[in-house]
């Protein structure tokens, strides 16, 4: 039975079930804990709180940062940790901007680029895409010796049992080193930029286990995976305070100082004599250890944070509380054999989306673990990072990072004004700050611009709450403003087209040839519409230019019975070149709802036209729950099952969860963001769908136990 209360999927909800009942959340999150029992670089585990993250090896501290840097890096980062080297130079973002006029109409616009003429543009350019850029704030590893005295090294640590109880946060190591157990619990913090580790071993009182903090220099590459030690000359580290039961350590560079505070049990803290390398020495009467490493932007007392005990109470207090409220999700007694696999990866994905997307800014693709991208977010991706959480019945861990754009949003309507169009543009590729990066294809992308009308919806949807309305109108209107001004009247057609001067959100077309993009028209026409509503909502006019832009918006793209990728690529299925990259087509039904303009049937015959010609090999982690997305809204959910599960690298998820790419991006967050959206749609259904979990074969091999989710728009 499906019940609701506004918009809210209440009871459970089961297809080929025969029993009744609530969910056993604890039993299905539990099921899925990770067990690690030898060293493999893809399976580090990560403790944080949305706005710090730790990530460790099968020791349960960064021990061998080398070890893992190209797999899932020993990451330790924080949403405050940003960097930005001297400019000797003094550019001028100004240097970075080039003059376009796309359409030949005299509407000239500049954009920031990386500029392909060596000179001080293009060094302009690299300056601003590499600055800000976000910090690996430190490692934190033991340094265990072997009876000669070396430093035990990764082929020391034998007999592993490793465990992350999801339940709680709690991370259990335990190993050998020449025959000696040392067992290591780490917990993170679920307030706090903390971790605590709790170390039991004979090493302890033999003097042959220590903690070491070891602080890197930031490479301001694409990646960044902690173990950069070059150029100990450009930064500072020093002990600023200690007494018998802490330190405060600070690190200096040229763009930030923060504090590395250490509480422990009986011990103390000395430097080696490796530049910025610390050892924290154990008192050698014991066998046991407690250290909390908290990491401040502010200076502190050490005595103030919180200990190992205070740390785990947290952490079990805090994701106790995660998984008892919103959804849940319960594939237990399914015949087919990928249920379980997709309650896996269900599970892992919420807590990793926790872990590492739940700040106050829009997160990075690669979350609070190691940099892409220079460690900046990406808003194109926002959708992925946090629409989910809304759906799952969470919308304030969504509405945290939703916040930001209030406070970026003079530059985004700086951006527009410098381009000659009203209201905001929100930039593609940005720092913390909302300072847009230079770059020959996120100056060019759009897609990104609905999102923030789309987020603002679903948190009203929530509760239907005025004061939503309230607290997001003026943003929402500004984002429509732009949008209505953004395409260019073509008389000879009586109608508005998009572009040129964009390029889609797949990224193969150029932006000098490029108008009408079936997604972005679709997601144009709705979040219009959907702002218009807003208006109505607010007790306020329609906006006629709006409505002008709605009603004349170009049609979406066809030829030969499918949708088209752009209307300027009439060869969007015969052009080897046109299909790599994002589908995107398909987003047109699926991430953005049934419109007035698609033609169901039409959609229909671009899947499977899609389906056969695509070069899915070239795809990304998100492309699979989108091509599900659109399958499920066509109303054939085996076909959205197979899209999940498409036996393509880029759709692998690993047993840590996270979704890998390729060797550069072992970790892409918005894949996993990606497939919670899905199943949540999948589960509570969308706008206008119909019967229990739509989403799912109603054959019996799939049993289904579904409560809390939200239906998507």
């Amino acid at each position: 039975m499906k019940l609701f209360l506004g918009s809210t999927l209440l009871a459970v909800v089961m297809v080929g079930c025969a029993g009744g009942g609530t969910i056993d959340r604890k039993e299905v999150v539990t099921r899925h804990n990770i067990v690690n029992t030898h060293i493999d670089s893809l399976e580090s585990l990560t403790v944080g709180n949305g706005a710090f993250a730790f990530t460790v090896d099968v020791t349960g501290l960064q021990t061998f940062p080398d070890r893992y840097a190209k797999g899932v890096a020993l990451g330790t980062q924080a949403e405050w940790g940003w960097n930005r080297f001297a400019d000797t130079v003094g550019y001028r973002f100004e240097e970075t901007l080039k003059t376009y006029d796309f359409n030949g109409d005299g509407h000239e616009a500049t954009y920031s680029v990386q500029w392909k003429e060596p000179g001080r543009n293009q060094d302009a350019a690299n300056w601003f895409r590499k600055n800000p850029h976000r910090l690996q704030l430190g490692n934190v590893g033991f340094d265990i010796y072997l009876k000669d005295g070396s430093l035990a090294g990764p082929e020391a640590i034998k007999a592993i049992r490793q465990e992350l109880n999801l339940w709680t946060g709690e991370i259990n190591s335990r190993f050998a080193v020449e025959g000696t157990p040392v067992e290591v619990v780490t917990v993170g913090h679920q307030e706090d930029d903390l971790i605590a580790v709790r170390i039991a071993s004979p090493l302890i009182a033999e003097g042959r286990l220590k903690v070491r903090l070891r602080y890197p220099y930031p490479t301001a590459e694409f990646l960044d995976e902690g173990n950069y030690y070059a150029h100990p000359d450009r930064h500072k580290t020093a002990i600023e305070q200690q007494d018998g039961s802490g330190a405060v350590i600070a690190h200096v560079l040229e763009g930030i100082t923060y504090r590395t505070l250490l509480r422990w049990t009986v011990g103390e803290v000395a430097a080696a004599d490796t530049p910025h390398y610390y050892q924290v020495t154990p008192a050698a009467d014991t066998d046991v250890f407690e250290l909390s490493v908290q990491f401040s932007p502010e200076a502190g007392d050490a005595s103030g944070i919180a200990s190992f005990a205070a740390t785990a109470a947290s952490s079990a207090a805090g994701w106790k509380a995660f998984w008892s409220r919103g959804a849940a999700i319960d594939f237990a007694g399914s015949t087919d054999p990928r249920a379980h696999e997709l309650e896996r990866r269900v599970v892992l994905s919420q807590y990793l989306t926790k872990v590492q997307c739940a700040g106050a800014y829009p997160p990075q693709e690669t979350g609070l673990t190691f940099n892409s991208w220079f460690g900046k977010p990406h808003l194109e991706m926002h959708w992925w990072h946090a629409v989910h959480f809304a759906l799952w019945g969470r919308p304030d861990l969504m509405e945290k990072s939703l916040g930001w754009y209030a406070d970026i949003a003079d530059k985004a309507r700086a951006l527009a004004k410098r381009q000659g169009y009203e209201g905001v543009r929100w930039p593609k590729m940005v720092d913390h700050e909302g300072q847009e990066s230079p770059s020959s294809v996120a100056a060019f992308l759009i897609w990104q611009q609905p999102h923030f009308i789309y987020l603002a919806e679903l948190a009203y949807r929530h509760e239907q709450d005025p004061a939503v309305i309230e607290k997001y109108k003026d943003l929402v209107f500004a984002t429509a403003e732009f949008m209505a001004d953004f395409p260019t009247y073509d008389a000879e057609n009586d109608r508005y087209n998009l572009g040129k001067g964009l390029i889609p959100a797949q990224e193969v077309f150029p932006a000098v040839e490029t108008f009408n993009p079936t997604y972005e028209l679709a997601y144009w026409d709705w979040a219009l519409r959907v702002a218009q509503r807003w208006r109505e909502r607010a007790g306020l006019p329609r906006e006629e230019k709006w409505d002008e832009v709605i009603d004349k918006l170009a049609p979406l793209p066809q030829q030969d019975g499918v949708y088209l990728a752009t209307e300027s690529a009439p060869d969007s299925y015969t052009n080897e070149r046109w299909r790599t990259d994002h589908p995107i087509v398909l987003g047109a039904l699926g991430m953005v709802p049934e419109s007035a303009k698609l033609d169901k049937a039409v959609m229909a015959a671009t899947l499977e036209k899609v389906w056969d010609t695509w070069f899915w090999e070239h795809t990304w982690g998100w492309d699979f729950p989108m091509t599900a997305m659109n399958a499920a809204r066509l109303g054939l959910p085996d076909k959205a099952l197979d899209a999940l599960f498409m036996d393509i690298q880029t759709n692998t998820y690993l047993k840590n969860g996270h979704n890998y790419q390729d060797g550069r991006l072992r970790i892409y967050l918005p894949g996993n963001g990606g497939l919670l959206t899905t199943v949540a749609m999948m589960a509570a259904g969308w706008d206008g769908s119909e019967g229990e979990l739509p989403g799912f074969p109603a054959d019996g091999s799939w049993t289904v136990k579904a409560e809390g989710f939200k239906p998507m728009p």
